[in-house]
């Protein structure tokens, strides 16, 4: 963490965070956005990672935790606001740093924290007619919390009855005071095409048009997975356009705070279902952070493996699925998949699975590789995956079709991208050569030779052809992996399913296959996190698709959603 001294700038307003296993500045709410933009403009923290909210409710207060970054490289810094609990107002950052527009919506959701300012702050996970915020420890869920509830391991002659039974369907659900589910007209689609504009066009002629509302998805077959797109049009032409998601949200943070530590692993597996080793990754850091354990050298170099494997069946998915959108139909994908799953055989050897892998445990991993698994890894990064990623490049970028639907199309500058908090391929495709992997090594990173693939026209075709790149270097990266992987330990101490967790907070991070994956922990000292929350890549990633999409036509809109490269477990989460 960077120690700075603001005291010149600002001699009253900013405290350092002194409470013990914490870290950072705590601003008074009306020195928030002169201290943010002074630490985007006089230190250089130009990229707002990530924005959340913690229930402090003992101190009746409600925190809300900002970790920046300078893109050129170099630790984190952590400043915080806190405001009483029952008048939690906080001014937006949103004109510091636009890429707090759906994080700061997601706070609002779930702890109920207001960003005055804020153009367009609506609920984006759940829907208008929810009954609070369930990320406030005084939330309570409707009859599965209720102090009353009987269960028969309490009645062993079986004289019970169950709660539902009495109710009927529906008597589960809690709404705000005053609401009628009969009479209920969604307030929050108001808000929504409210916010995307109407315009009224003359062209040349004189000629008057009114734009058109419509709304793609939330059907699988025109968006990637359960999410809607509302668009603006003239003509063809997209003139605003709002992403709506939230359809598979099961409050993943919830679960998180209920379980123990342990108990999370496997649940970091549902986010992006496709890259479950990096999951585990990410917060394994942020558990280690918090105890201080220290990972065995043999661990960490099957843990890059992992992760790097994890990285090329993303990619190899991607760019089958990315080309599917844009008509290439089936046969890209199966080329994809055919080399994806001898990945995923290999992810069976180690865990036993194929995709929900459970395979990171604290202070290590939870068993050796396999006997022939080794050869296998090398195998496929020595002779076969080199030869196909070379094969599909040149089967696929010099295609006249794919071109002329991505290149100069969807196009995010670097500036842009660094504004909107976009991370991974999305980000570096724009010219930013912002890899965690490099920029804030963890793990063992800092001993491989690789490069930081980049590409610097911020278009579609670049978002596509970057991510070729970045295997050919994770391919670099697992060859020095499987050469160098020593004998060894390969887990810290004795496996346990329970353990002490001092209190404090920590974030852990990775360079996900679809850019940053942090998770945010803070410590009570109890066996389950008092807060936990997932930065999700493909959640924040998606504050950039308006604006990439803004003057292209309608049918382009599934093409630039494909270069982004998102799943909706970790989007709605």
């Amino acid at each position: 963490m960077t120690t700075l001294d603001f005291s010149t700038l600002f001699p009253e307003g900013v405290l350092a965070d002194e409470r013990e296993g914490y870290e950072g500045y705590v601003i008074a709410a009306d020195k928030l956005i002169e201290f943010a933009t002074a630490l985007r403009d006089e230190y250089g923290y130009d990229y707002l990672s990530s924005v959340t909210g913690v229930d402090f409710i003992a101190e009746e207060i409600l925190e809300v935790v900002y970790h920046a970054y300078k893109t050129i490289g170099g630790a984190e810094l952590v400043f915080k606001v806190q405001v009483a609990r029952d008048k939690a107002e906080v001014p937006s950052l949103i004109d510091v740093y636009p890429g707090a527009d759906f994080q700061e919506r997601e706070a609002w959701d779930l702890l109920g924290i207001k960003f005055t300012g804020h153009p367009d702050l609506r609920r984006i996970l759940l829907w208008e007619g929810f009954d609070g915020h369930p990320l406030r420890k005084d939330w309570q869920e409707a009859y599965y919390e209720e102090d009353t509830k009987p269960f028969k391991s309490r009645w062993p002659k079986a004289e019970y009855t169950r709660a539902e039974a009495l109710n009927p369907y529906g008597a589960n659900v809690k709404y705000p005071d005053q609401f009628d589910p009969e009479k209920w007209i969604p307030e929050g689609e108001d808000a929504l095409y409210g916010s995307l504009a109407k315009y009224e066009t003359t062209d040349a002629t004189g000629l008057k048009t009114d734009h058109l509302t419509v709304n793609l998805g939330p059907q699988h077959p025109s968006t990637h997975g359960v999410f809607r797109i509302a668009a603006t049009l003239d003509g063809e032409t997209i003139m605003n356009l709002k992403p709506v998601m939230g359809y598979l949200h099961r409050n993943h943070e919830k679960i998180g705070e209920r379980n123990t530590y342990l108990q999370n692993m496997p649940f970091t597996d549902r986010l992006d279902y496709l890259s479950s080793m990096s999951n585990n990754f990410g917060y394994a850091l942020a558990v280690e952070k918090l105890i201080g354990i220290e990972v065995p050298e043999r661990a960490e170099y099957i843990r890059v493996i992992m992760a790097e494997l994890t990285r090329i069946q993303n990619h190899l998915f991607a760019i089958g699925m990315f080309l599917n959108d844009i008509g290439a139909f089936f046969t890209p994908s199966l080329y994809a998949i055919e080399e994806r799953e001898l990945v995923l055989d290999i992810f069976e050897m180690v865990s036993g699975s194929r995709m929900m892998c459970n395979y990171f445990r604290f202070g290590g991993i939870v068993r050796d590789l396999p006997a022939g698994s080794l050869q296998k890894i090398k195998d496929l990064v020595f002779d076969r995956l080199p030869r196909k990623t070379d094969e599909m490049d040149r089967f696929l970028s010099e295609n006249e079709i794919l071109r002329s639907r991505t290149v100069g199309q969807g196009y995010l500058s670097a500036e842009d991208a660094i504004k909107y908090s976009a991370a991974g391929p999305v980000l570096r495709a724009s010219g930013v050569p912002y890899d965690i992997r490099r920029a804030a090594p963890y793990s063992i990173y800092d001993r491989f030779e690789f490069n930081v693939a980049l590409r610097h026209n911020g278009d579609i075709f670049d978002r596509y052809i970057i991510r070729l790149d970045e295997i050919r270097e994770s391919i670099k990266i697992l060859q020095q992996a499987v050469e160098q992987i020593p004998e060894g330990e390969i887990q810290t101490g004795k496996p346990r399913y329970q353990m002490k967790v001092p209190k404090g907070e920590a974030y852990g991070r990775v360079e996900g296959p679809k850019g940053e994956l942090g998770f945010y922990l803070v410590s009570d000292g109890t066996g389950n996190p008092y807060r936990y929350h997932v930065r999700a890549p493909s959640f924040i990633n998606l504050t950039a698709f308006g604006p990439m999409c803004k003057g292209l036509k309608i049918a382009d809109v599934v093409a630039v959603l494909g270069s982004i490269d998102i799943v909706l477990g970790e989007t709605d989460r």
